[in-house]
C-alpha cells in the first residue's frame, strides 16, 4: 500500500447533503477497497484559474490516504464518471 494525495473538485451549486454525499461516496470507495483516509481536508469554496464546464467556483477537498496501486486505476476511473466531479488529481506523495 502506498501514500496517495488525492484533490478534487466538486460542482459548486450542490448543497450540503448533495455536497456530503459525494464525498462519502468517494471515502467509501477507497475504504472497501483496503484503503484508508488519513486526512480529510475541506478547502471550501474557491474561484477557479479558468472555467471548466461553465463554471467559474468550485468546491475543493484534498484527501491523504493509503490506496492499494491497482486501485488508483479504478478510483481515477469512477471519478470521471462522477457528474459532480470537474476535475480530480491523484499524485503519489512522497
Amino acid at each position: 500500500m502506498r501514500q496517495y494525495e488525492v484533490a478534487y473538485i466538486i460542482h459548486p451549486e450542490l448543497d450540503e447533503t448533495a455536497f456530503n454525499d459525494v464525498n462519502d461516496r468517494i471515502s467509501s470507495l477507497i475504504t472497501d477497497n483496503g484503503g484508508t483516509i488519513e486526512k480529510a481536508e475541506l478547502w471550501g469554496k474557491k474561484k477557479l484559474a479558468y472555467e471548466i464546464r461553465k463554471q467559474t467556483d468550485g468546491q475543493y477537498v484534498f484527501l491523504n490516504a493509503t490506496i492499494p496501486p491497482t486501485f488508483c486505476v479504478e478510483l481515477e476511473r469512477n471519478l470521471r464518471l462522477m457528474e459532480p466531479v470537474l476535475r480530480y488529481m491523484i499524485i503519489q506523495a512522497d
